[in-house]
């Protein structure tokens, strides 16, 4: 049971109604315990129902009953913050001369086309034909509102490929990370929808007198474009982390590599001087004033050094 949202005493009812050719369509944004009183007192609408409105973690679904059907979809809405798609509700009831739309006021398609059709009666006579068109239409503008945020995601693809392959890129790791996230949520919000639409227009059928199988079969095919582009997202996130590991390996063991042969360069040079820094007396140790045993000492040190590296080009190891 969802936690009913507080009202405060002055609270304005959040309800909006257009009412054109015998349809009305009925707004709520934001909705609290006072709008879906509203809807109680208005309509016959099931009581868990109204309490599903209020709640953000349903699953999508059609529930019919006698002379409606009430319909939940999740339409996906990036979040700039979590740099995360995120799901967004909403909640419908059609009937025979009215559509109850039900939702957070986020979602940009549906809150422009209901100012659309409160200002202009040309926008209102196109798209308040019955209550099954109108419910299309608005399907259909949230299903194209999803692409950008699709192209979005392919243009972020092509940026960390390009970093990927910089060496001067550093934060790809953090990126790729933040992208595969996203693929995942939004695919999350799209699987669900698939089924969904594909049952609307069945379902919506007797609430329109047009034949619109056509129609809902379009947008079906377009929420399966949106997941087929959404399973390459996928498999070039996981080509592209594939690769960005395989490139840190090759930079570390090169790194490592250098490293080592520093330092086996050095070992015996540290070994002779070592010997020769102890304080006890050796053959052809370097006494006060006599650079002799100095050069000699330090030409055996750059010797070294030749035959070593001249060993490591021979292996091929530089």
């Amino acid at each position: 049971m969802p936690k009913p949202v507080p009202v405060p005493e002055e609270h304005e009812l959040r309800v909006n109604k257009i009412t054109w050719g015998g349809l009305t369509w009925v707004n709520i944004e934001s909705p609290t315990t006072r709008e879906t009183e509203y809807l109680a007192e208005n309509y016959h609408f099931h009581p868990l129902d109204l309490d599903d409105c209020l709640s953000r973690r349903q699953r999508p679904k059609i529930d019919e009953y006698e002379d409606y059907l009430f319909i939940v979809l999740h339409f996906p809405l990036f979040s700039k913050e979590m740099r995360v798609t995120v799901p967004s509700q909403v909640s419908v009831f059609i009937g025979s001369d009215y559509l109850v739309t039900v939702h957070q006021g986020v979602l940009k398609p549906l809150v422009k086309l209901f100012k659309d059709c409160q200002l202009h009666e040309e926008t209102r006579q196109t798209y308040m034909k019955s209550s099954g068109y109108l419910l299309y239409r608005i399907v259909d503008r949230l299903i194209d509102y999803c692409l950008p945020i699709t192209d979005k995601i392919m243009e972020n693809l092509e940026r960390v490929e390009h970093d990927i392959f910089d060496t001067r890129g550093r934060g790809t790791v953090i990126e790729l990370s933040v992208l595969r996230r996203d693929i995942i949520s939004y695919r999350r919000v799209i699987w669900p929808m698939r089924a969904v639409v594909a049952t609307l227009g069945q379902k919506t059928q007797h609430f329109t007198p047009e034949d619109m199988e056509v129609f809902w079969g379009d947008l079906v095919d377009h929420v399966d474009k949106i997941w087929d582009v959404l399973d390459e997202c996928k498999e070039i996130v996981e080509g592209l982390k594939d690769t960005n590991d395989s490139l840190y390996s090759h930079r570390t063991n090169e790194v490592i590599r250098i490293l080592t042969v520093i330092s086996t360069v050095v070992l015996p040079l540290t070994l002779v001087a070592s010997i020769y820094g102890m304080n006890v007396p050796l053959p052809g140790g370097v006494d006060e004033g006599n650079l002799t045993s100095f050069v000699v000492i330090l030409a055996l040190m750059l010797v070294v050094i030749g035959a070593m590296v001249a060993f490591f080009r021979q292996r091929r190891w530089l």
